[in-house]
């Protein structure tokens, strides 16, 4: 009786963990119609006018706001950071049969890793909010100066073959090492491993969020290649093969952008 419930538990929460990406990027969908924006990010001419928009003006805009704007983030980690935690769901699940791993030890891992990531929204809010108020990105999020595009990208590209990048990707990688190395079965240990492979997961990740002000926050195409590469990047297969070639197409991307911004911005 006792396996049948856990069974049933197990199943119950994968379905919900779908429902909630599900539900994430559906507000993400919304979210950009409401903005008058395509799934490229393109927006019509509400969205034009939006983009043209001084946050300083003396009206409401929910995009120079940091409650609304801190809304949509939290969204966005939930549609592009969940996925890419399957793996290491899977991984805890197995742990569930070897290793006596409890239905609560993994809610807390889920409950503990989405903290983390809600707590890199509010950074990434603060940081665009700045961006914003200084002039470096318009209304939608979009760097207004190809060579602050270009940089960007050297930047994350670059990023991707330093030590920390190695390091927290293989904890990302292979999340059953991390589990093992700190393994508390209950749900305050599972907490406890939530966040510090949320930690290792921001470390990992954080680069291809900052891209949004490349490609545009409200890009749903652009963050959603973000989000497969992510989830590309923690298969076992493929993994660690893919990490620096995706690091030198940024590069070679950022100094093409700066190179040649008529071809890429269009005049």
């Amino acid at each position: 009786m006792l396996s049948v419930f856990q069974n049933w538990s197990r199943s119950a929460l994968w379905i919900g963990f779908f429902v909630i990406i599900a539900a994430a990027w559906w507000m993400m969908f919304m979210m950009a119609m409401d903005m008058d924006l395509d799934l490229l990010g393109r927006p019509g001419e509400m969205g034009k006018r939006m983009q043209m928009m001084d946050p300083r003006m003396p009206m409401y805009m929910p995009m120079a706001n940091f409650g609304p704007l801190f809304g949509m983030w939290a969204a966005m980690m939930a549609a592009m950071m969940l996925p890419t935690l399957i793996p290491t769901m899977r991984a805890y699940t197995d742990l569930m049969r070897s290793a006596n791993g409890t239905t609560g030890g993994l809610l807390g891992v889920l409950l503990a890793y989405f903290v983390v990531w809600v707590g890199f929204a509010a950074l990434i809010t603060a940081i665009q909010l700045a961006l914003l108020f200084g002039g470096v990105i318009d209304m939608l999020g979009v760097a207004k100066s190809p060579y602050v595009a270009g940089i960007l990208l050297i930047v994350v590209g670059g990023f991707q073959f330093t030590r920390a990048k190695e390091v927290c990707h293989g904890i990302c990688h292979s999340p059953s090492i991390y589990f093992l190395g700190h393994w508390n079965p209950s749900f305050v240990g599972g907490l406890r491993m939530g966040l510090g492979l949320g930690a290792f997961c921001v470390g990992c990740c954080w680069g291809f969020m900052v891209l949004g002000f490349v490609g545009g926050v409200m890009n749903l195409a652009w963050m959603g290649l973000a989000t497969a590469f992510m989830i590309l990047e923690k298969l076992p297969q493929i993994g660690h093969v893919v990490t620096r070639p995706m690091g030198a197409i940024l590069i070679a991307g950022g100094i093409f952008v700066m190179v040649a911004p008529d071809l890429v911005y269009g005049g």
